[in-house]
């Protein structure tokens, strides 16, 4: 299957080269001058990349970014930009914004980035608590991630020998395994994923001796879900590099 691309830009001479160079990769290529064409285009196509350029006429590509990723939030947005809006850039990646890319462009770095956001982070929750794992994973699968939950560390171990996880959120308190055991057995299977600890309580020998032996860090509950997403985004840029 073809995958669907967008490219957002006020110049002509820009989204028609980027264009052609999609089309000639093999991509589905729709093109929007601006914002408000780029909000219409997202009605009636889901789009698996679009390229943003940040500053347009109109509604900036900041502002247009919000809006489609309201209407298709699985779209990996990549801004584009020529200019040194360091505040634009800032808050796009705050906000989801899969990468940004500079003019003029590198065509290597564009198809390289283009496949890493194909392959979509994928992130295991592993938590007994259903009201906990499901909450985490609606707000991440809202920012484009792929997710798979567990509610017991022998359904986790079992994820993990099906899959390879890029992120594995883990609590620490489990009712058939220590959260250090398990991550222990993790680390066996897959040594490469990135582990966060998950807690509800300000002590745990357990996740002392996990971040001891590797894990990521630890979060606490109720989540700060800010620094999860920073974290989440932090994991996903280093394993593009």
């Amino acid at each position: 299957m073809k995958t669907n691309i967008l490219v957002v830009d006020d110049l002509k001479s820009v989204r028609m080269t980027l264009g052609r160079v999609l089309e000639d990769e093999g991509h589905n290529v729709v093109l929007a001058e601006d914002g408000y064409q780029a909000i219409e285009a997202a009605k009636q196509t889901s789009f698996d990349i679009i390229f943003m350029d940040i500053k347009m006429p109109g509604i900036n590509g900041v502002q247009t970014f919000r809006e489609v990723k309201k209407i298709n939030p699985q779209a990996a947005v990549i801004m584009m930009t020529a200019y040194s809006v360091e505040d634009l850039v800032r808050e796009a990646l705050e906000e989801g914004a899969y990468a940004v890319v500079y003019k003029p462009f590198d065509i290597e770095n564009i198809v390289s980035i283009i496949e890493s956001a194909l392959r979509k982070t994928l992130i295991l929750i592993v938590d007994d608590r259903f009201a906990d794992r499901e909450t985490l994973k609606a707000i991440l699968e809202e920012r484009g991630y792929s997710v798979v939950t567990a509610s017991s560390g022998a359904e986790a171990l079992a994820r993990v020998k099906e899959k390879r996880f890029d992120i594995i959120f883990l609590d620490v308190r489990l009712p058939d395994i220590d959260g250090a055991q398990l991550f222990e057995q993790v680390e066996d299977i897959d040594p490469e994923v990135a582990v966060i600890m998950m807690t509800g309580y300000s002590e745990e020998e357990s996740v002392k001796r996990a971040i001891s032996q590797g894990a990521y860090t630890c979060i606490y509950k109720p989540f700060n879900i800010d620094k999860i997403l920073a974290l989440v985004g932090e994991i996903s840029q280093r394993r593009r590099r």
